[in-house]
């Protein structure tokens, strides 16, 4: 009986917190700081960083080297911290989360969520990343908890001042961004930097285990940005052959043209010849058509011309067949030739804009020129 009037009890208790809860209020945040929040992917990379946002409030010229920012370390006579900096912000921890590794100017950190603080000088701020990131402040900072310290040189003067202090990401690039805090007149910026191919492939390695796995088409997408990246190559070439053989795989030009390229550049020749003589195989007239014009691109004149002739063998009297041969022939500076095919593409094209280009070669082959590949 007194077992079941515990639980009842409880229950009570619990029931009475949940409604409590449920009937909370939403005011603004107290004291006049702004919660505030701002987001960036880089590359495959997220980064998130969160902080309370105080303003300048008319205390221009007297934000840096004060109380409220202060130089150095300080004791700030509250919490468990003897020697604090600066919080980067108000309230509670400023968080960084990054999602992959990265590199903070140049030194590697960690994937993760990191209580955020700076030491403030006059001509220079050390950043400090902690794996605190749930404390209030830096009223119970441990120098013992940090990740990380870089040193970098703030900029002063700024000709705007920003009333609320704000991070903001600057110069993106494919693989690298500037984030900086602001306010009143300064700015300090660090270099937030990945390896690129190497988070890519990281993550969708890892997602290709999950359902995504079971489409050919992420196969092939992994594969096709290792090669473009000239990365992972061996691995690489595993997943452009999951492409073709697992159950879920398909046989097609893009798949097999995909094996042999990587194959080619694995320095794998005779793989990658007897790759592409089955791709070529399974290959409509426009797959020809693109093959041909890549190896022009890739200064392989000869090669190209056998495939346009292939080309031609394989798919007959249509378009873009004999647009390909005009091609393949002026490479090879056979341009009679050349000017013969264009005649013939020209009655076959589809469209104004190919009849415009057409008797633009055909001009230019008719002056004994090479057409522009």
């Amino acid at each position: 009986m007194k077992h079941l009037l515990c639980l009842a009890l409880l229950w009570g208790t619990s029931l009475h917190l949940l409604q409590a809860q449920a009937n909370t209020l939403t005011f603004p945040a107290s004291g006049g700081n702004i919660p505030s929040g701002i987001y960036q992917r880089l590359g495959v990379t997220d980064i998130n960083i969160r902080w309370d946002a105080p303003g300048v409030k008319g205390r221009e010229g007297k934000i840096w080297g004060t109380s409220v920012a202060h130089y150095g370390f300080q004791n700030l006579g509250f919490g468990t911290a003897k020697e604090s900096p600066w919080r980067a912000g108000a309230n509670e921890n400023t968080t960084i989360q990054f999602s992959t590794d990265v590199s903070i100017e140049g030194k590697k950190l960690a994937a993760g969520k990191y209580g955020f603080h700076i030491v403030l000088n006059a001509d220079s701020c050390t950043l400090i990343f902690s794996k605190n990131s749930g404390a209030w402040g830096s009223y119970f900072y441990n120098p013992a908890e940090d990740v990380l310290r870089v040193s970098v040189r703030q900029q002063k003067n700024l000709l705007a001042s920003r009333e609320w202090l704000a991070y903001v990401f600057l110069e993106p690039t494919p693989n690298s961004v500037i984030v900086a805090l602001e306010w009143e007149r300064w700015r300090i910026p660090f270099k937030v930097e990945v390896d690129l191919p190497r988070t890519v492939v990281e993550t969708v390695r890892a997602e290709l285990q999950d359902s995504r796995g079971f489409l050919y088409e992420n196969w092939v997408d992994a594969a096709e940005f290792c090669l473009q990246n000239n990365y992972n190559l061996e691995e690489a070439l595993t997943w452009s052959n999951n492409a073709i053989t697992q159950f879920y795989g398909v046989q097609t030009f893009r798949t097999l043209a995909l094996k042999a390229q990587i194959e080619e550049k694995l320095g794998k020749t005779a793989d990658a010849e007897a790759s592409m003589k089955r791709a070529l195989e399974k290959a409509a007239v426009f797959e020809i058509h693109q093959y041909g014009r890549q190896l022009i691109a890739d200064k392989q004149p000869a090669k190209a011309l056998e495939v346009f002739q292939l080309n031609y063998k394989k798919n007959g009297d249509v378009w873009p067949v004999h647009a390909g041969l005009m091609r393949g022939y002026s490479a090879t500076g056979d341009l009679k030739k050349a000017l013969e095919h264009a005649k013939i593409a020209l009655g076959q094209a589809p469209d104004d804009l190919n009849k415009k280009t057409l008797d633009g070669f055909i001009k230019t082959l008719s002056e004994g020129k090479a057409i522009a590949q």
